[in-house]
């Protein structure tokens, strides 16, 4: 397959096609696969009323989609390899398209929620591909353009998420929020079939079914039990019994991995140092800005008492930011590579996260908008950049399992950066509660008392994801400078 700088390239049968009009298919079938991961949040109210249900059984429409998606992302490693890439996009399109259509036309909770499960297969399938396919079409000193853009929808779509189902949810029904979704999905199948090719090479390896369940099991467990310390804690069985099985059968996973000819996922990426420290560097970044994501809105909604719509709203030009700098700070990088990029984007992440601290109940709006904003610039350079840097130390042949192992690294230290933010923001918030004779004394005082240790709950949560971002900026001045593809 050629790799020149022209619109027309060759795909594996020798045939050429426009890779611009494929870039631009999957741009647009990635986004809104993507926007789909957050944009429940926000409709959880309305769907406990639906359906009579709990807020810890609605939050399975987000800790299911987020499992399924994280269990899925293994096992396409190997689709990858196997499948023809036209082909396995476009299944993944008509997959998810499948479970948006369930979701619409839910009347109970598990059609609903089986519906997600179905959409996030489409998109445990949709990310490897996707970022597989943009880092493989481009050659190194333009890798760091098509990066950008592949990040402009992966950090884009999440981010706007609760913002765009705040908006439809004020004047329609969460239905709603499939329906609009469906039309865009069907587009992508039918320019899809025109624009999308065959454009990775593929082998015909038999699929080792022992890796597979072991792969699902050990991420499946992790995830869950990450998932699960916001209804728990980390003492209850169901979270710590989990977490241990899942990391056995993941230790057995790479053992095994390490040992077949044909494994699931090659592990072997990690023997090139610059591709294990982008991504222990992707994935710390990613701890500190997903469980960040979802604590600013719960101190927006519980401390400020805003609705879903204006703590959307205040998050929503800090993902504009980080979605008009993705492809500006791919081209930067393809003039002076990652290392530089990854230590001033991981100090404006500190930076910034530590602006939020001293937050207190009485905190201006437009401090928390600006801060976020220069903070999600600061996520810009660090991560679509850092994985670039880490894809161009890998040969041609290792860039599908290097994106996959990417991808499920980085999921699963999200859901662990999420749960030990959510379990540190409640456990301290609980030991600085007032005792329950103040409610019944004093309720003024009482409530006073709790909102303040809410706050506290919030600050120290802001702590240890300004710890994350730390480690992540002592991290990145280890990464060697990458001019020699520029």
């Amino acid at each position: 397959m050629s790799q020149g700088d022209s619109s027309q390239v060759l795909d594996q049968n020798g045939k050429p096609y426009n890779r611009l009009a494929l870039v631009f298919t999957m741009l647009i079938g990635t986004f809104s696969n993507f926007i789909t991961t957050t944009m429940l949040t926000t409709a959880f109210p309305s769907l406990m009323k639906s359906f009579n249900i709990s807020a810890t059984t609605v939050q399975w429409l987000t800790t299911g989609f987020m499992l399924v998606m994280g269990i899925t992302m293994p096992i396409t490693g190997f689709f990858i390899k196997r499948f023809d890439s036209r082909k396995l996009y476009l299944s993944s399109a008509a997959i998810f398209l499948m479970g948006t259509i369930i979701c619409f036309f839910a009347n109970s909770f598990i059609t609903i929620l089986i519906g997600r499960l179905v959409q996030a297969i489409g998109v445990g399938i949709t990310a490897p591909v996707y970022q597989t396919i943009m880092a493989s079409i481009y050659p190194p000193n333009k890798r760091g353009t098509a990066m950008g853009m592949a990040g402009l929808v992966i950090g884009l779509a999440p981010a706007i998420g609760p913002t765009f189902s705040g908006w439809l949810l004020q004047n329609y029904s969460w239905r709603m929020l499939f329906l609009s979704i469906m039309p865009i999905s069907v587009l992508v199948l039918i320019l899809g079939y025109f624009t999308l090719r065959k454009v990775l090479p593929t082998e015909k390896a038999p699929i080792d079914w022992s890796s597979v369940l072991m792969s699902i099991i050990g991420f499946g467990s992790m995830l869950f039990g990450f998932s699960s310390v916001g209804n728990y804690s980390w003492t209850d069985p169901i979270v710590y019994v989990t977490l241990i099985i899942g990391v056995i059968f993941v230790a057995f996973f790479v053992w095994r991995s390490l040992k077949i000819n044909n494994p699931l996922l090659e592990f072997k990426v990690f023997k090139h140092s610059d591709y294990t420290l982008s991504v222990i560097l992707v994935a710390v970044a990613f701890m500190s800005m997903n469980g960040f994501t979802l604590i600013l809105p719960l101190y927006l909604q519980t401390i400020r008492g805003e609705s879903p719509l204006v703590s959307g709203l205040t998050l929503l030009p800090g993902a504009i930011v980080i979605g008009l700098m993705n492809p500006v700070t791919g081209r930067i990088f393809d003039r002076m590579g990652g290392r530089n990029m990854a230590i001033t984007g991981m100090f404006l992440l500190t930076a910034t996260t530590a602006t939020f601290i001293p937050v207190t109940d009485e905190t201006p709006i437009s401090y928390l908008v600006v801060f976020y904003m220069v903070r999600m610039f600061g996520i810009s350079m660090v991560t679509m950049p850092t994985t670039t840097t880490g894809i161009n130390a890998l040969p041609l042949n290792l860039i599908g399992s290097g994106t996959v192992v990417n991808n499920t690294i980085r999921q699963v230290f999200a859901s662990m950066g999420t749960a030990i933010l959510v379990s540190v923001m409640s456990n301290i918030t609980l030991n600085n509660s007032p005792a329950q004779t103040v409610m019944s004394q004093t309720p003024v005082l009482f409530k006073k008392l709790s909102l303040q240790a809410n706050i506290v709950g919030f600050r120290y949560a802001f702590v240890i994801s300004t710890s994350f971002a730390l480690v992540g900026f002592i991290l990145s001045f280890f990464l060697k400078s990458d001019k020699e593809a520029l």
